[in-house]
């Protein structure tokens, strides 16, 4: 008799029943996600603020000039929650972008 993964044969017995064995799972944590802030700075212009929103976080620039609005006005806002790869990379991106084009803006990451 040949044994599938999901089924157990009683061999106690001679007759052909098998009894079936319930696997169990463990459950998957979901694994936890970041906040990617944008701080507020005195030198990066408005404009690049907005083409960094549209350029590395997809936003319409309605949006992106209403985030940039908040960093301006609360000194930080958050741009998008992530997985830890993908936040890591938005503020590297960011980051390089900001510093290519010299100006000082920084780009940061949170546990939520």
């Amino acid at each position: 008799m040949k044994l599938h993964p999901w089924t157990l044969a009683d061999k106690e017995d001679d007759d052909s029943e098998a009894s079936v064995v319930v696997a169990t799972r463990p459950k998957t944590k979901r694994p936890p996600l970041y906040k990617v802030l944008l701080l507020n700075d005195d030198y990066t212009p408005m404009e690049f603020v907005v083409a960094v929103l549209e350029r590395f976080f997809g936003m319409t620039s309605a949006q992106s000039f209403e985030i940039m609005l908040t960093v301006h006005k609360k000194g930080v806002a958050v741009v998008g929650v992530f997985s830890h790869e993908i936040a890591e990379t938005k503020v590297a991106q960011v980051m390089d972008f900001a510093r290519q084009h010299q100006h000082p803006l920084q780009c940061t990451m949170e546990r939520e």
